[in-house]
This record gives C-alpha cells, structure tokens and sequence, in this order.
C-alpha cells in the first residue's frame, strides 16, 4: 500500500479552525476551562490550538500545559529499552475546571487513560473532555472516545497514522502507512 495523504498542510488549517469554533462554542471565553496536550505529540496540536483560540477570541490568557504520561503508561515497564519522560508543564491547578485533553491521534485509548491518571496529580476537574485530531476508530482496547475529533480514519491494525508538525518534521501533514508487516 502506498501512502495516503489524509491532510495537507491546508486541510490541517482548516481542521484545527473547525476543532477552535467547536471549543469556543461550548467553552465561550475560557474562563473556566484548560487545555492540556499530552506529550510528545499532543503538545503540538494543543499549542496551535491556543495560538488559533487567542487569534478568534481575543482572550490572551488562556490556561494550558504540557502532561507527561510516561510513567502513567501500562506499558512503560515492558519496553526493551528504560523510558524517557518528557517534561510536564502545568503551572495551575485543574480543581474545578474543564479540562481539554488534547492528543494527535487516538487508537486504543490506552494514551488517554494514562493522561487521566496523570492529570488527577494537578486536582480534581470539574469535567474532561477529549479533543483528537485523528480518531482510528478501531481497535479501541478501552471504552474511550473524543468529544472533539478532527478526522476519523477508518484504519486496520497493520497502517499506521503519522502526524508530522512543521516544528519537528518541517511540515504538516497527515499520511496513512503500511507498516512494515504488510510491505
């Protein structure tokens, strides 16, 4: 299978605007609310989803970190190699507010739970939602599903979704692979 490209640099854009309009139609003016990308990748999303949400709304104080869920992760004691956390960066406390988590792409649910769990350290929210800019859809291992989702892709456990930032890869992009399996 040859690559398929999901989102170009463009249709990246226009998805994050759309994602923003839906945030500020039930958060208003983020008063109550933050958002929260989950490290590595979510981070990135979450950041263009702020700079996006300041250019719409005007508001210039909007509450958001970075979660490191390394060590929250089911998995993290089983890899070949020692995990390396990144760095968490959350200077408030989620006691009583509306808590946007924030990832790239969502596939078993096993990312997001973890992120509940490290989340529980900065307080008790009032309430979570989960905005993802790709939804697989299949092969969910836990009873999770956005409140927010940019694109779904119907994708079988053999593909892989790859999410490429400017920032680290040189340019945005969504692309459906085979993975080596199936080559």
């Amino acid at each position: 299978m040859n690559p398929v490209n999901i989102l170009n640099s463009d249709q990246l854009a226009i998805t994050i605007t759309r994602l923003c309009q839906q945030l500020i139609e039930n958060h208003g003016d983020f008063e109550k609310t933050a958002i929260v990308g989950l490290q590595p990748r979510g981070v990135f999303l979450a950041n263009r989803i702020v700079k996006v949400l300041h250019e719409l709304t005007g508001v210039s104080k909007i509450r958001h970190g970075a979660l490191d869920i390394t060590f929250h992760r089911d998995d993290f004691r089983r890899k070949d190699t020692p995990a390396i956390p990144s760095e968490t960066q959350m200077n408030f406390d989620v006691e009583g507010l509306n808590v946007v988590l924030i990832d790239d792409v969502l596939y078993t649910g096993r990312t997001i739970r973890a992120g509940l769990d490290a989340l529980l350290a900065f307080g008790r929210p009032s309430r979570v939602e989960l905005l993802v800019l790709i939804d697989r859809r299949f092969s969910r291992h836990l009873p999770v599903q956005a409140d927010y989702r940019g694109r779904t892709v119907d994708a079988i456990a053999s593909e892989r979704v790859s999410v490429d930032w400017k920032e680290t890869e040189g340019k945005d992009q969504v692309t459906l692979y085979a993975t080596k399996k199936e080559l």
